[in-house]
């Protein structure tokens, strides 16, 4: 059986993880001079606890390539296959450090890396799909094949209640945090070609909400898809939009509802709520 692997920035429903035997590298968070290592030093029960108190702008830290062989070495025996499945390469540089460590442990254990080309829940999604197509066989090459036409099809839209977090992150200036909460203005993020661009701002919460799944809609429509609903510290606004989902949706294969990791909502903050979509690939596609 192969492994697969992902790394921090992906988010996937509770059992997951065991269910389809999927293994994560862990991120680091350094704020100010410490480093907290995911999962062990910091969760999402107090991440965000943390930085109001450190109020140090959050940044995620890489694994070194030496470490990442450290745990390919620590799941896998030499000559087995590995499919490694990562935060889009345009968002981060984990891809790179993964690029470069499988080609320096090729001797050992065979590693095929896959850009994502986006992360959240869109990398729970694959790597389920991969773990599925490899109990019934299929190998990594014909796995990844089936990755890039999911790949093709991803829809990941985000809300941000506040732009504090942005501001921390130093992705935006004090001033437009400062304009944006007197205008109470909930900016709308968009992945496109690899990478997550503000396609516009609204003016309230709720109708920023509805412009989510008003897009969503737009580029699924009628498809039979699998939804994944993601949020930042917010599930009563996670459940009330699977509830307005299911209304919408003719065709839902499923809705899942998953907490955002770490190093992304790092950058988004409390109260984030996105949508993960892609419409279902057959067999025979």
């Amino acid at each position: 059986m192969i492994k697969i692997v992902t790394d921090g920035s992906a988010d996937m429903p509770e059992g997951w993880e065991e269910k389809y035997d999927i293994k994560i590298i862990p991120l680091s968070i350094v704020m100010g001079d410490q480093t907290y290592l995911q999962y062990k030093d910091v969760t999402s029960k107090n991440f965000y606890q943390l930085v109001k108190e450190k109020r140090f702008p959050p940044k995620t830290s890489l694994p070194s390539p030496y470490q990442i062989m450290e745990f390919y070495r620590s799941i896998a025996q030499k000559g087995e296959e590995v499919l490694s499945i990562h935060l889009a390469s345009k968002l981060s540089g984990t891809f790179a450090a993964v690029k470069q460590a499988a080609d320096e442990i090729a001797d050992e254990i065979k590693v095929y890396p896959f850009d994502s080309g986006a992360g959240s829940a869109a990398l729970g999604f694959m790597c389920r799909e991969a773990r599925l197509l490899s109990q019934k066989g299929w190998e990594i090459p014909n796995i990844i094949q089936r990755l890039e036409k999911m790949r093709d099809r991803l829809t990941v839209i985000f809300t941000l209640e506040n732009l504090e977090f942005a501001y921390l992150s130093g992705r935006i200036n004090k001033l437009q945090t400062a304009l944006s909460s007197l205008l109470r203005i909930n900016p709308i993020i968009v992945l496109r070609d690899g990478l997550l661009n503000m396609s516009e701002k609204v003016r309230t919460r709720q109708r920023a909400l509805d412009r989510v799944l008003e897009e969503v809609h737009q580029r699924v429509g009628d498809k039979m898809a699998s939804l994944a609903v993601v949020h930042a510290a917010a599930p009563e606004a996670a459940q009330a939009m699977v509830e307005r989902l299911k209304k919408v949706f003719p065709n839902i294969r499923e809705i899942v509802v998953t907490e955002l990791s770490i190093p992304v909502a790092a950058h988004l903050g409390p109260g984030t709520i996105g949508i993960v979509a892609y419409p279902e690939v057959k067999d025979e596609e």
